[in-house]
């Protein structure tokens, strides 16, 4: 017997007497519900305002029974000892005479063989009933049962000679993957989209999938979708982090957990502005081919009192709920700066959406990966940066030469320019000190020069926007060489390139 149904099965036999499941999913909660009640010899009767109560599985309804208060005396009144399903109850909630009648049944049913359940996908118990009612969250499919209605489906269409289905036991996986976090209609509506759109099931239909989930993140309100148009080869350089990247996108596999290894948690990129860390995190949805979520925390936050901690559980929740998916912060240190002074200047607000989302990530299991970017480490507070939040810290420095020629090569390439015409070792060594983002600048701006006098780019348009541009590593270069002391202990290098030490007297040391 499944989890919840044996969790079930136990509050009923323990006579809890009224159950409120958290679900949307009403066919698949009746459908375990009718297990449970053919296990204890139990009748199973469901009930819906539109149609008063039926006997499950082929009753016929009792449209004397729509109106709720006559609903609960018919459970108060009945003679059978079964389960007693009310669905989308949870409105008529708000009626004190409803709440009063709800006490006065949970007093009774402490005594009989009969147990009323709640099915609704919104919580909302009065006060009055706390202490009355108890909560269960009916989980969505698991990988077995996905794996399943694929299975189920696949077979449906085999007959058809229009529709090919052309799966190897590793693609399955992969379309089984992007399909957790959906309901058990919500797969089989993406997956019959998938076959009907191009008239069969291969891997590439994963985005298909992934478009499903992307409907649910837009409807929260609280996330957002980011879709996988960056690719990892459109990153420069930071070979160390890539193969990092890679390694870990092999750990949300079934093979993974047998081999014994645990879903990987996340990892924080540190650095110089404009060099790749937001760049990364967005590749990373494409390399794995899971969804990517941003959280903005900064629009968590909220006037009304508790609402704040609030949505950061609900973020947290729809998160898990579409898991595996990477969940993506940007600039975390403008977002958790003013933990150290919340009890002063905020009423502990800031403090406690922080204690709640370190504690998260500390103890989730789900396989939510969060790949968060900052660019000021100082301003981080200490508890973030500990072992057990972050799998690893990377430090992502200014690229080097080799790099700088490798990030000219992908601007140019991405805007239809042959980069073989261009001297790309002169480029990169005239940029020394530039940042990914000031290179893609010189390009476009290179480009400005040449549409506006209505010819094709050249080698002098680069070098002449690169000289006349000052770089952020002169600008702040104090700053910089403070973030590099940091880092040279306390992350590791998300690249090969060799770590540059500056010296009084302006020589650089390569080591």
């Amino acid at each position: 017997m499944g989890g919840f149904r044996k969790e079930v099965e136990t509050l009923i036999r323990a006579r809890y007497p009224i159950i409120y499941v958290l679900t949307w999913e009403e066919s698949r909660i009746e459908k375990d519900l009718l297990e449970v009640s053919e296990h204890l010899k139990k009748g199973l009767f469901s009930w819906a305002i539109t149609t008063g109560f039926r006997q499950l599985p082929d009753g016929k309804p009792d449209g004397g029974t729509t109106d709720p208060l006559r609903a609960l005396n018919y459970v108060l009144e009945s003679k059978d000892n079964g389960l007693f399903l009310l669905r989308d109850f949870d409105p008529y909630m708000k009626d004190p005479t409803v709440v009063r009648k709800l006490r006065d049944l949970a007093r009774e049913l402490k005594t009989s063989y009969r147990t009323l359940m709640i099915v609704s996908p919104v919580l909302n118990i009065p006060d009055h009933l706390e202490k009355d009612i108890s909560v269960l969250d009916y989980q969505l499919p698991e990988r077995d049962e996905i794996r399943t209605l694929l299975d189920r489906i696949i077979n449906q269409v085999s007959n058809n000679p229009r529709i090919s289905v052309s799966l190897k036991d590793d693609d399955k996986e992969l379309l089984v993957n992007a399909a957790l976090g959906l309901t058990a209609s919500e797969a089989e509506n993406v997956f019959a989209k998938a076959i009907v759109s191009d008239g069969g099931l291969t891997v590439a239909d994963v985005d298909i999938i992934l478009s499903e989930k992307r409907q649910i993140i837009r409807k929260s309100g609280i996330l957002e979708f980011y879709p996988a148009e960056e690719d990892i080869g459109d990153v420069g350089g930071l070979e160390l982090l890539k193969d990092w990247l890679r390694k870990r996108g092999k750990a949300f596999s079934p093979k993974a957990r047998e081999f014994g290894l645990p879903h990987p948690k996340g990892g924080l990129l540190l650095g110089v502005q404009g060099c790749g860390k937001s760049l990364c995190a967005k590749a990373v949805s494409s390399l794995w081919k899971l969804p990517l979520l941003r959280l903005d925390i900064g629009s968590l936050f909220s006037g009304i009192v508790g609402s704040s901690e609030e949505n950061m559980r609900r973020a947290i929740r729809l998160a898990e709920s579409v898991a595996p998916c990477i969940l993506w912060l940007d600039e975390l240190e403008k977002s958790f700066s003013g933990v150290r002074s919340s009890d002063v200047s905020d009423g502990g607000t800031t403090s406690r959406v922080f204690g709640s989302f370190i504690q998260w990530m500390q103890e989730k299991t789900d396989p939510v990966f969060v790949i968060a970017t900052a660019n000021d480490v100082s301003a981080l507070p200490p508890e973030l940066l500990r072992k057990g939040r972050f799998d690893e810290i990377f430090f992502v420095d200014l690229p080097t030469e080799d790099e700088r020629a490798e990030i000219f090569n992908i601007h140019l390439t991405k805007r239809n320019r042959e980069p073989a015409q261009f001297d790309l070792v002169a480029l990169s060594q005239e940029a020394d000190g530039f940042s990914g983002a000031e290179i893609e600048q010189v390009v476009v701006s290179a480009l400005y020069d040449a549409f506006d006098e209505d010819r094709e780019i050249t080698q002098e348009d680069l070098l002449s926007n690169i000289t006349g541009t000052v770089p952020l590593s002169t600008t702040m270069k104090e700053r910089l060489q403070g973030l590099r002391d940091w880092a040279r202990t306390r992350a590791r290098p998300a690249s090969e390139a060799t770590v540059t030490a500056a010296f009084d007297d302006g020589r650089k040391l390569e080591i």
